[in-house]
């Protein structure tokens, strides 16, 4: 018998976190029905399966998050969002950005992640308004993108890729700082990735995420789509911001 659909006010309540094994994995099994999806994120829960596989669900010990207002930004990336080679927008191409991750080659990966299932998922979040893009042009051409799900104070961050140049980080950095002023205070990257960390994000033990989960749960859903004239957002406007830094 298959699971049921749960719709966005629908909630199932899964094992604790700290029931998972050693590499995180806490259960399988149910679908991507946004009542399902909101319920895993809203308990500290994430999926992550590949193709052909049940559905697994992830609690991983560590976790690894960025506080936006610890973001660190490397000087070459700032001299060169300096030059606004790319516009950002957000919301604007969803399913465009979850193709582009999924098709995007990872090293030491063969094939992805993100499985037509998965897409389907996250595209009717998107529609509900609980999942958001941040797209990176070039002209008219989708140069990168990156896209996550977002509750209360806190936005889950999936999956990012880059067609050009430094298009994801021009991506994230822009998307970081749109967050942070809109009162975000928690971006969950899920587990350790040198790319993020070099952003200023770290590894915390599950229990500290799941208490500061909770805290930022208790703050109101930007619902989307999101918008703001994302220029506001780059490097040289917020030269000297508090709590951006730059080596």
């Amino acid at each position: 018998m298959s699971f049921p659909y749960l719709n966005q006010h629908e909630r199932i309540q899964f094992p604790h976190p700290r029931e998972a094994d050693e590499y995180g994995i806490l259960c399988t099994g149910g679908n991507l029905s946004p009542g399902m999806l909101l319920s895993a994120y809203e308990q500290g829960i994430f999926p992550w399966f590949s193709e052909h596989e049940p559905i697994l669900w992830w609690s991983p010990d560590p976790r690894f998050v960025l506080n936006p207002q610890d973001l660190h930004i490397p000087s070459s990336l700032k001299r060169y969002m300096r030059r606004r080679q790319y516009t950002v927008t957000c919301d604007t191409a969803f399913s465009q950005v979850v193709q582009g991750c999924a098709q995007a080659p990872r090293p030491g990966q063969d094939g992805t992640w993100i499985t037509q299932e998965m897409i389907e998922g996250y595209v009717e979040l998107h529609e509900l308004g609980y999942a958001h893009s941040f797209e990176v042009w070039h002209h008219a051409e989708l140069a990168g993108g990156l896209y996550g799900v977002s509750l209360g104070d806190c936005f889950f961050g999936e999956s990012m890729f880059s067609r050009m140049n430094d298009a994801s980080k021009t991506g994230f950095v822009t998307g970081v700082r749109y967050m942070q002023a809109q009162g975000i205070e928690l971006i969950d990257s899920q587990v350790r990735t040198d790319h993020v960390e070099r952003f200023g994000a770290r590894e915390i033990r599950r229990e500290e995420y799941l208490f500061r989960l909770h805290q930022c749960l208790e703050g109101i859903t930007r619902k989307g789509p999101w918008t703001a004239d994302f220029s506001m957002f780059t490097a040289r406007s917020m030269e000297g911001q508090k709590g951006i830094t730059a080596d």
